[in-house]
């Protein structure tokens, strides 16, 4: 079939998975140093939602790099 090509590895797709979720936390975090306020229409996201960005992100991105780190290529 032809479309084996373009399919990803599963351990490529948690190391992808694991690097996006990182960089969310990441700027859920860099909100909270910086005091950022986010808008959307009338409604300003609360800062203690970034708390939430920042635990569950990481949380996610080390069981990804985790289950990545278990499969052999």
């Amino acid at each position: 079939m032809g479309g084996e090509k373009y399919m990803l590895s599963t351990k490529t797709f948690l190391q992808t998975a694991g690097t996006i979720f990182s960089i969310v936390g990441l700027l859920h975090l860099l909100r909270l140093l910086t005091g950022l306020q986010v808008v959307f229409g009338t409604w300003q996201l609360p800062m203690w939602l970034s708390v939430i960005g920042i635990i569950l992100p990481w949380y996610l991105a080390y069981n990804a790099w985790m289950l990545a780190k278990k499969i052999k290529k």
